[in-house]
């Protein structure tokens, strides 16, 4: 046995407890500091515009207060219709008497630290919050004085109606087919004493848009081995309250849309009022026994009434201490605006931390009635521009980078398992297509794989490849599915998560590219390879803007750069067939094409290319998303000459939506330039809720403007390239900070940053502290 005497016992114990005061102090002021975050209103909505975000688990709920009344739209991950738009599961809409706005009080509170919004005034107080572990929303009134509570269930869809105009926009048909009509199809609604049940089964005896999809893409013959998501789904939820019973229906009106109400009303004037709505979704059941599933969900709430907060709100505190950004200023103040906003966006993103569906980068879980956006459009609340079901990979890739730094590798999963569900329907399409393997994902899928149909172009060609999108935006675009690739990678690089589950799916990807141009390369002449042995990738695409691209850097990168990083996987990742046949692929990629203009020598988006069809950058693809130039690693200056001087990049130059200029501009050390751009990326939108940017290019609120800000302000701070910590490497002196960020291999940095030099720095674990790379003062 060891022998330490009293004193050194005492030593030790004042030691950690220390630590212990040390490590509740942080907490304790980063708490703090996320509270000067909160957004406080002081004055009722107008409309559902001005509305706040609240959620939890995979629901995401639009509050707000309008004419005296507290409304809250529901919506949860999942919600795929027949046709593959993504439908809230209704509004509520909640009416107290006395009423909450009666008197000059009121105050309307997103809590970011319980992830909650209250809604004061009057001498009530109203708090919504939902269970990140259960799918089960929570009002809890309180008020001095008795009060009576009314709680309308509302839904638009009592009837089928058929779409017009931009309506379309919302599902994967984008416009009205001649040879059908298309229809949003009626929910059930059922009163049943205490509670209100809705909910929309999809329709089994009708094509719906997989069965319509499979067909007029040709891909019939292996229908019955994919994978559809659409069939039989079900999905609704409860709505009951305590001491609350069924009064009936009502007629109304909001905004564009005639809506029914079903309503319940308190017994009893009280001081106290619970309410609450559970959700459920499956796809294999039928009603009555989704029914009976949902009665679990509320038997389950019941049983777990007293603890389910506490637990929710540990959630948050957890999630909140995983990372943070601060920056020193006032509400004024935009770079103030762009740390608070990037709390608050990242506050979105945990509200779908654990859905079964990525979010959505048009909206993600906080769309509201379209008119708000665009006047002309006169759909329901249920509409967003490019869809619910369809996935954009350029667009979504930017809301899931940012979690690597962020902490939220947990959070990743469910974009992940998007692609391993339709990895079968993938490699389906090159089998039935051109008789290879491989994975083909294509730009523009749907939920289950194959592209939207209003993308893919029914109306083509005779004889043109079944297998191709007709579409100038989006042919020969196959590589987006790669950055995903990556961030699967990184996982295991920053967290040590086991990825065993997506090997096959990564490897099928690049088996299609190995397989595909070879293909074609023999399609058209007697050689598969060029001079030098390498594979000659024609015709391609750089992003949707260099189009019939002969070696488009893009492509050149992923493949490079994910078979490198496939190779320096931990053993047991690779069979040894596949570690070979990955190396003999990694010898024929060709190198990264560059060109000279006005004499500075830049990174080319291909080695030519027949037309220009976008705005997007693929020049800078290098940069940022594959990271083979930056800072401090070689040839920064060609990465800098094609920032500077490339027409193209000049002239679209930008920050709305999916622009990535600020993550360029960290990346190659630009202080100046990424400060600038940073503060138009995250300042304040032009709308209540200053997270609410768009529609830029997609919709409101706009998901992957929000993760490319996110991502531009992570790499001003911090930079990784190998084992290497670069801090600060584009970060201005007079921006005062305090972060922490995660790096690879389980590292977490802490910093301040006060007046151009590190007061404080904590790396952890210690070991990795040698590895940091910061060209201004630490303080000892």
């Amino acid at each position: 046995m060891m022998n330490i005497d009293l004193k050194q016992m005492v030593t030790m114990r004042t030691f950690f407890v220390f630590l212990f005061l040390l490590h509740v102090s942080v907490v304790c002021m980063a708490q703090s500091q996320l509270n000067d975050y909160n957004i406080v209103w002081n004055s009722p909505s107008s409309n559902s515009s001005e509305s706040m975000p609240c959620g939890g688990g995979d629901i995401g709920l639009n509050v707000w207060v309008e004419n005296g009344d507290i409304l809250f739209y529901l919506s949860r991950s999942g919600t795929f219709d027949e046709n593959n738009e993504m439908l809230k599961l209704g509004r509520v809409r909640l009416k107290l008497t006395p009423g909450i706005t009666d008197n000059n009080d009121f105050k309307q509170v997103l809590q970011l630290n319980k992830g909650c919004v209250s809604v004061q005034g009057n001498g009530t107080e109203a708090v919504i919050w939902v269970d990140v572990f259960r799918p089960v929303v929570h009002v809890d009134i309180n008020s001095k004085q008795g009060t009576r509570l009314k709680a309308g269930y509302e839904n638009w869809r009592f009837k089928d109606f058929v779409p017009v105009d931009r309506q379309f926009f919302s599902n994967s048909w984008k416009q009205p087919r001649k040879d059908f009509d298309i229809k949003t199809y009626k929910d059930v609604v059922e009163p049943v004493s205490d509670q209100i049940v809705f909910y929309h089964r999809n329709k089994s005896d009708i094509d719906d848009i997989f069965d319509l999809t499979v067909r007029l893409e040709g891909m019939e013959s292996v229908k019955s081995e994919m994978y559809n998501p659409i069939r039989n789904l079900t999905f609704g939820g409860y709505l009951k309250g305590d001491n609350m019973t069924y009064s009936g229906v009502t007629d109304g009106h909001y905004r564009d849309t005639d809506f029914k109400s079903w309503n319940l009303e308190s017994n009893r004037i009280s001081n106290t009022h619970h309410l609450e709505i559970g959700l459920h979704i499956d796809r294999s059941a039928g009603p009555d026994d989704w029914k009976s599933q949902l009665e679990k969900i509320r038997k389950e709430a019941a049983a777990n009434k007293k603890n389910a907060r506490k637990k929710t709100l540990d959630w948050w505190q957890q999630f909140w201490n995983r990372s943070y950004i601060f920056i020193e200023g006032n509400e004024t103040d935009e770079k103030w605006q762009v740390a608070r906003n990037y709390q608050v966006f990242r506050y979105q993103l945990g509200c779908n931390a654990y859905g079964e569906w990525p979010t959505k980068f048009n909206g993600g879980l906080f769309t509201f009635d379209p008119v708000h956006i665009d006047n002309t459009n006169t759909g329901t609340p249920d509409h967003r521009n490019w869809g619910g079901g369809t996935m954009t990979a350029q667009n979504q890739r930017l809301v899931y980078w940012p979690m690597l730094k962020s902490g939220d590798i947990d959070m990743m999963k469910p974009q992940f398992d998007f692609y391993l569900r339709s990895l079968k329907n993938a490699e389906l399409r090159s089998q039935v297509y051109w008789n290879h393997a491989g994975a083909c994902f294509t730009e523009q899928i749907e939920n289950f794989g194959l592209p939207e149909i209003f993308e893919y172009h029914t109306d083509r060609p005779e004889g043109y490849d079944k297998g191709m999108q007709y579409n100038s935006w989006l042919e020969y675009l196959w590589d987006t599915v790669f950055e995903f690739c990556m961030m699967i990678i990184e996982t295991e690089r920053y967290d040590n998560r086991d990825i065993t589950a997506y090997i096959p799916m990564i490897e099928s990807c690049l088996t299609f590219y190995d397989e595909h141009y070879q293909y074609l390369a023999r399609n058209r002449s007697t050689r598969v390879w060029d001079d030098n042995g390498c594979y000659v990738f024609y015709p391609g695409s750089a992003c949707e803007t260099y189009k019939m691209a002969y070696n488009s850097t893009t492509v050149i990168c992923a493949l490079h750069v994910i078979i490198t990083r496939l190779l320096d996987l931990p053993d047991g990742y690779l069979t040894a067939a596949g570690r070979q046949k990955w190396q003999e692929m990694l010898k024929r990629i060709p190198p990264v094409p560059l060109r000279e203009i006005d004499g500075h020598k830049v990174l080319s988006p291909a080695e030519t290319w027949q037309f220009i069809n976008n705005m997007e950058a693929p020049q800078l693809y290098p940069v940022f998303p594959w990271g083979l130039y930056g800072v401090g690693k070689p040839d920064l200056e060609i990465a800098r000459n094609t920032y500077l001087y490339d027409p193209h990049v000049v002239k679209y130059r930008g920050i709305a939506s999916w622009e990535q200029y600020p993550i360029f501009a960290a990346r190659l050390g630009m202080t100046d330039e990424a400060a600038d751009l940073i503060k138009q990326k995250l300042k304040n939108a032009d709308r209540r809720f200053p997270t609410w940017w768009g529609p830029g290019h997609d919709w409101v609120p706009d998901h992957n403007w929000g993760g490319s800000g996110m991502i531009g302000l992570q790499e001003m701070l911090m930079q990784t390239d190998g084992e290497k910590i670069y801090l600060l490497p584009a970060w201005p002196k007079d921006w005062n900070v305090s972060f922490k960020l995660h790096a690879p291999y389980q590292t977490t940095v802490e910093a301040k940053v006060v007046n151009g030099e590190i007061t404080e720095l904590k790396v952890t674990p210690e070991s990795r502290r040698k590895d940091v790379v910061c060209e201004i003062k630490i303080k000892q």
